[in-house]
């Protein structure tokens, strides 16, 4: 397969948000994910392999797991849309490396300690300090505000007792961000009161004292391992609280903190999703251009008949149309402006293109689309995920709606 054109026609196009540093961050992105991150998703994703820890070291010697993290903590102090623009063009080779710059961005740092704080910031901008988070369970996915897994307070430490399921990377990662619940809300307050994260440190390739846990059997998004866990007694010291903000007492959780900080990180989950999808989906616009090109029927490539070349027309413009959504969204946020309503409509609206994108690219491809052979297979089996993690479509659809008319009594 030929190399994609730099730049390719449509994505850098001028415009109010665009700049030469942009550009030269895209182009080194671009080329990375080319020559060093689709080789291994070639040989891995077929045997469900697990990313080489050169791979991640290579992501750290560029800079992306520090993106978002200010220069002044060692990062490049760049915003949500050269994140999502570099998950775009890593997610258009493998989706797995797309995500796993979600892992670090100074994640599992925000401990009360200043000095620890800045010393877990540095690590993490330099891929040292890679994680995981542990929000859902098997009875609270889209319903945060329903997590059970509990986190009593036993002198300087909680101790955690519960299960936890989707938590992507968990064994592999050097912590793991949790969500738990210390209390129970009392009568009049929000649901989602009494709820802390905890920042739970661990070796990697191991689990801590009193968790143990198994690999959920996915039929996509290979590269790293996502895991249901069983907690029994696992102990958390207590200035190991996470949160924006922090009460007199060291470690002490701000009422509510927890579940608006879980919000505020998926709303840029939410975008950097979008992007991904995006990534997927041209992909496969690519790929089928390529192969339209080769395969030939009665005599003519296939790409010479006009129902095939229309229908790759269609599929090129949704992904310009996404990646244009994605990248305004981004822009807002880096304006500081509130966008959970723009970050559900746009990964609403990307993630369904993908899914619709990588189905035709399969469809184009014939009988060989159903195959191994080709990678259009990966795309439509990762681009699938896309409209259910970080909120199922149809939970975008329920913010959406609450947005505009309010909320449902009827949920």
């Amino acid at each position: 397969m030929t190399d994609p054109q730099t730049p390719l026609p449509g994505p850098e196009l001028p415009s109010p948000w665009w700049s030469p540093e942009r550009q030269a961050l895209l182009d080194q992105a671009r080329r990375f994910a080319w020559e060093e991150v689709l080789p291994v998703a070639d040989e891995l994703d077929p045997v469900k392999g697990e990313m080489p820890p050169s791979l991640l070291r290579r992501l750290g010697e560029l800079g992306y797991f520090g993106l978002m993290i200010p220069a002044a903590g060692g990062g490049m102090g760049l915003g949500v849309f050269e994140y999502c623009l570099v998950a775009e063009e890593l997610a258009r080779a493998w989706l797995s490396v797309g995500s796993i710059l979600a892992r670090a961005q100074g994640l599992g740092t925000n401990v009360p300690d200043r000095e620890r704080r800045s010393a877990l910031v540095a690590k993490s901008a330099r891929g040292e300090w890679i994680g995981a988070v542990s929000l859902s369970e098997p009875e609270a996915g889209s319903d945060l505000a329903a997590i059970s897994t509990r986190a009593e307070r036993v002198g300087d430490h909680f101790v955690l007792t519960g299960r936890k399921r989707w938590a992507g990377n968990a064994l592999a990662a050097d912590f793991i961000q949790m969500l738990c619940r210390e209390r129970d809300p009392e009568p009049g307050e929000s649901r989602s009161a009494g709820l802390v994260t905890l920042l739970l440190e661990k070796p990697p390739g191991e689990f801590p004292d009193g968790m143990t846990g198994y690999a959920i059997d996915k039929i996509g998004y290979h590269g790293f391992r996502t895991w249901e866990l069983q907690l029994e007694g696992v102990r958390v010291p207590v200035e190991n609280v996470l949160s924006d903000e922090f009460a007199s007492a060291p470690g002490a959780p701000v009422e509510g903190s927890a579940f608006r900080k879980a919000e505020a990180f998926l709303n840029v989950a939410r975008v950097h999703t979008a992007a991904r999808a995006v990534g997927l989906a041209r992909a496969a616009v690519e790929d089928t251009a390529e192969y339209l090109t080769q395969r030939r029927q009665f005599g003519h490539p296939i790409g010479d008949f006009q129902a095939v070349r229309f229908e790759l027309a269609d599929m090129a413009a949704q992904v310009d149309q996404a990646r244009a959504h994605y990248r305004q969204v981004a822009h807002l946020m880096d304006e500081g402006r509130p966008c959970a309503q723009d970050a559900a409509m746009v990964k609403l609206q990307a993630t369904e293109m993908a899914v619709r994108v990588t189905n035709s690219a399969m469809q184009l491809h014939g009988g060989n689309g159903y195959t191994t052979e080709h990678r259009v297979e990966r795309y439509w089996r990762d681009a699938r995920l896309t409209t259910i993690f970080e909120g199922t479509s149809e939970i975008q659809k329920r913010s959406i709606a609450n947005a505009l008319l309010g909320r449902s009594p009827l949920g």
